[in-house]
């Protein structure tokens, strides 16, 4: 999988544009300077470093060591500090109540037994409290093909969203299309999912 992702990041341009995800930036108010973000396969780091311009301590956690060292470049370029760190995510130490924020946005590499673990590590790693902010693509968007994985199990619904975060609160959770320009990545009319949940505090 590693090649593949080096592959398409490979290049001067950003696969994914260098803007943050528009889900994200519309989050905003529940950013704090000063949280302990952890930026789950941020890729090239639009939104790792769009997170450290609001005064976040990102740690930004990809596969691809390509998309990381240009990541790196656009942090410098905008003069922000980053964390970055390759890593496989199904071996990788996600700790324990360590982070105030995870950001997982478009990680729909992980087919369900993997998803299931991924889940099961950001709920852990996440401090109580701590907010999770989701986005993804519906079973709709292998219509519009605009993006995104081509298996569709690897594809959220609302109903699998709800039960895989029952035990924590659900701030937000909706489904809508609309049209993203994300570099070539993604463009077009996409089939989004939006999930904003909080970990309970006991």
């Amino acid at each position: 999988m590693n090649n593949v992702w080096n592959e398409r990041y490979a290049g001067d341009d950003y696969h994914f544009g260098t803007e943050p995800n528009a889900f994200l930036a519309s989050q905003h108010e529940l950013l704090k300077p000063g949280m302990n973000c952890l930026a789950v396969a941020d890729g090239e780091g639009r939104n790792g470093v769009w997170l450290a311009q609001q005064g976040l301590e990102v740690l930004s956690v990809d596969a691809s060591p390509v998309a990381l060292e240009k990541a790196k470049r656009l942090a410098e370029q905008r003069g922000m500090k980053v964390q970055f760190e390759q890593a496989d995510l199904m071996r990788w130490e996600w700790g324990e109540n360590r982070f105030d924020l995870v950001v997982a946005i478009f990680i729909q590499f992980a087919p369900p037994g993997m998803r299931e673990q991924m889940f099961a590590r950001i709920k852990l790693c996440l401090k109580p409290g701590g907010l999770l902010l989701v986005q993804g693509y519906t079973p709709r968007q292998l219509e519009y093909r605009t993006g995104g994985p081509s298996q569709v199990e690897n594809l959220y619904t609302e109903e699998m969203l709800r039960e895989a975060f029952a035990d924590m609160e659900i701030l937000q959770l909706r489904e809508h299309d609309d049209f993203i320009s994300e570099g070539t990545g993604h463009l077009g009319m996409s089939a989004l999912i939006d999930l904003v949940a909080r970990k309970p505090v006991g």
